[in-house]
């Protein structure tokens, strides 16, 4: 027997920014695969549903991406319906596709369930858009670091220090004052407005507006182990 999976996108947090869909898939699921950001929204699965934690977070003890991958295709074979929950978007520096390919080499059906990006849900939060007529027309989503848990060595700083672009970093915090020093050599001013959002979509989240400098020089000091986002660029003045 075959099942079926749905890659579903549980938003930054907040059980509310749910999709509709979403809740039916959760409701309908006999196995629930989570991410550790994407616990709050368990509520909605079916009782009696199997709950597997395989989140992966940075300094603590993981399954392995294949491990994870192997589960996901276990638990199918049995013919069940099973949701592999991420966090934020499934599609956004989630390790979707090396899900896909293993369930597209074992021969079983899925589909992808869009959530809520957390830079959506932090731009929303801080009351900005993330683009603006003449002075923000281009938005860019990067990783502060690559699979050893260092800045990438590839890097288009052009872009990156385009002071016409919003750029969201996604897991910035210990790379940060490296690539905030790298954009500085690049022109970018040290001045230009910095955000970082922490645990957002939960009751604790918090929003501090900067500088790439100024905050390059705290998280150089000393960091807490909640998840966050980094934005810079010409809309972070926004008030």
């Amino acid at each position: 027997m075959t099942g079926f999976v749905s890659f579903v996108g549980s938003g930054p947090g907040d059980p509310e920014l749910l999709t509709l869909k979403a809740v039916a898939r959760l409701q309908s699921a006999d196995a629930v695969l989570f991410d550790d950001l994407s616990s709050a929204v368990l509520g909605h699965a079916r009782p009696g549903a199997d709950l597997v934690a395989v989140g992966k977070r940075a300094g603590r003890p993981s399954p392995t991406q294949a491990h994870v991958s192997q589960l996901l295709v276990e638990y199918a074979r049995t013919g069940i319906r099973v949701v592999r929950l991420k966090s934020g978007d499934a599609g956004m520096f989630g390790r979707l596709e090396e899900e896909i390919v293993a369930l597209r080499t074992a021969g079983i059906p899925f589909e992808i369930i869009p959530g809520i990006s957390a830079a959506s849900a932090a731009a929303a939060a801080a009351q900005i858009p993330l683009t603006r007529r003449l002075s923000a027309r281009r938005v860019q989503f990067v990783t502060g670091h690559d699979v050893t848990g260092d800045l990438p060595e590839q890097r288009n700083m052009a872009a990156l220090a385009d002071p016409e672009a919003t750029t969201v970093v996604f897991m910035p915090k210990r790379t940060f004052p490296a690539l905030a020093a790298s954009l500085i050599e690049h022109g970018l001013s040290p001045d230009t407005p910095a955000l970082i959002a922490e645990n957002i979509g939960h009751p604790d989240q918090s929003l501090t507006r900067s500088t790439i400098a100024d905050l390059a020089e705290q998280l150089q000091a000393g960091f807490s182990s909640k998840p966050a986002l980094i934005f810079y660029g010409p809309l972070m003045d926004a008030e």
